[in-house]
């Protein structure tokens, strides 16, 4: 018998009304890479529970990392309650259903890998990097092996086995006027579907073209934001207003705008789970209910949000969006006990235009690589302050004109969906640190207004 079978068993033998039971297993493998070399390879071995308990509508949690003390954990718990407020719009954990593995998210080569081939991996991000002037290289390569199990009171139990690749390279340079750096950044869940190669050679080309930038006018322009800048956004200044939450609470700089029209037509905005390489693809949320594709923004309308069982319950929904989720660092699911709501893969939907075509239609513009210090300044109206450093490159009449200094954007965003004038072909996975992963293209937006730093 299970450690998470004697959990559910003792916690109906106390005759608790509800209990949830999580174990997460996990193999994480770093490799540090500073000063162009490879300084550290650690492989760590976790096993964590974590424990919620619904007893007369009060909620508790608890979390070890010893499964000897689950049983106790689980009647100090019961003591907790006593002393807590009652839920009165708990409606229950999800019952017993039945679940599949998708495609694209597990790999037994990553599952086995060895430090010496995550090393070789490490090795070729640098190797592809590497240019005469460029002074210095730093990043990491994070590679998770994860066992998700889920059991509830209502016999839900739920196994999964998941792969994780992340990599990021920070190539800098002093061969300019002033230091300038570009990033490399690729993301999956399969080894075959990552190329080391090409974060290299992405970063080593952001850097190289940030070479003797020019002054950029503080202005009005045509910004081409490329997809690692646009997946800042989607982390750090779009994904929360539309949390059901925040809807709710008229927190969202969207909350009047329920069906009506946010942005242009061409712009859709999907939560899509079950997209093979994602970073935060699955079958079921982390509460045991089934994922599905949910269109945030179709065609330009805003036509859904995102929850868990708890904001659903409390809102007066019967039932959550599957978007319950258990973040873990550097990837994939941890125990905490209590989920939040969150997206599990937020997507632009690509358009038609290439890169090229989009900057032979600016007239005065800018092309942004990647943002730095993005977050909401007054998130109820929607402004947000962010900051392009190196990988700027400034386009006059419809040509790159050279490489620009940075700039800081103070904008607002319901402005700057109604001002997207195109949308890339370029779709890529992105994924910023410790943040929610989203599969985004270029967007171009016009009429935002910079400031010379």
């Amino acid at each position: 018998m299970s450690a998470l079978e004697k959990a559910i068993i003792h916690s109906k033998n106390m005759g608790i009304d509800e209990c949830e039971v999580v174990v997460v297993k996990k193999n994480i493998t770093t490799v540090r890479i500073t000063d162009s070399e490879i300084v550290e390879i650690k492989q760590n071995f976790d096993k964590n529970y974590g424990i919620r308990i619904i007893h007369q509508k009060k909620i508790t949690s608890i979390q070890t990392t010893n499964k000897e003390n689950i049983l106790d954990s689980i009647e100090n718990g019961l003591k907790t309650t006593l002393k807590l407020k009652p839920r009165e719009f708990w409606k229950g954990l999800p019952e017993k259903e039945e679940f599949t593995q998708l495609e694209g998210t597990f790999d037994k080569k990553l599952k086995q890998i060895s430090g010496s081939k995550a090393t070789d991996i490490a090795q070729n991000m640098i190797n592809s990097s590497e240019n005469k002037k460029i002074d210095t290289i730093t990043g990491s390569l994070n590679i998770v092996y994860e066992n998700f199990e889920l059991s509830n009171s209502n016999e839900l139990n739920f196994n999964n086995e998941s792969t994780y690749i992340s990599g990021i390279i920070n190539a800098e340079s002093e061969h300019s006027t002033l230091p300038v750096s570009g990033i490399g950044h690729a993301c999956g869940r399969t080894l075959s579907k990552f190329s080391p190669e090409q974060i290299g050679l992405d970063a080593k080309n952001m850097c190289i073209d940030s070479i003797n930038p020019q002054k950029i006018n503080s202005e009005k322009y045509s910004i081409i934001f490329e997809p690692y800048s646009v997946g800042e956004l989607l982390a750090f200044v779009v994904a929360a207003n539309f949390n059901f939450k925040t809807f709710k609470e008229r927190k969202s700089c969207f909350s009047n705008n329920f069906k009506n029209k946010i942005s242009t037509e061409e712009f859709n905005l999907i939560d899509d789970p079950h997209i093979p390489e994602g970073i935060g693809t699955k079958s079921i949320d982390d509460e045991g209910i089934k994922t599905e594709k949910i269109k945030l923004i179709e065609n330009g309308i805003f036509k859904n949000s995102f929850s868990n069982l708890y904001d659903s319950y409390k809102e007066g929904e019967r039932k959550s969006s599957g978007n319950a989720i258990r973040m873990d660092s550097p990837m994939g699911r941890s125990a905490e006990p209590i989920p939040i709501s969150a997206p599990h893969n937020l997507t632009i939907t690509q358009g038609s235009s290439s890169q090229e075509d989009m900057i032979k239609d600016t007239k005065h513009g800018l092309l942004v690589g990647r943002l730095w210090y993005t977050y909401a300044v007054n998130p109820i109206k929607g402004d947000f302050s962010c900051t392009a450093r190196s990988g700027i490159r400034i386009i006059e009449n419809g040509k790159i004109k050279g490489p620009g200094k940075s700039v800081r954007i103070v904008h607002n965003l319901p402005t700057l969906l109604k001002n997207i004038s195109d949308i890339g072909n370029d779709q890529r996975r992105v994924m910023q640190w410790a943040s929610l992963p989203s599969i985004t293209p270029s967007i171009k937006v016009e009429e935002i207004s910079v400031n010379s730093i």
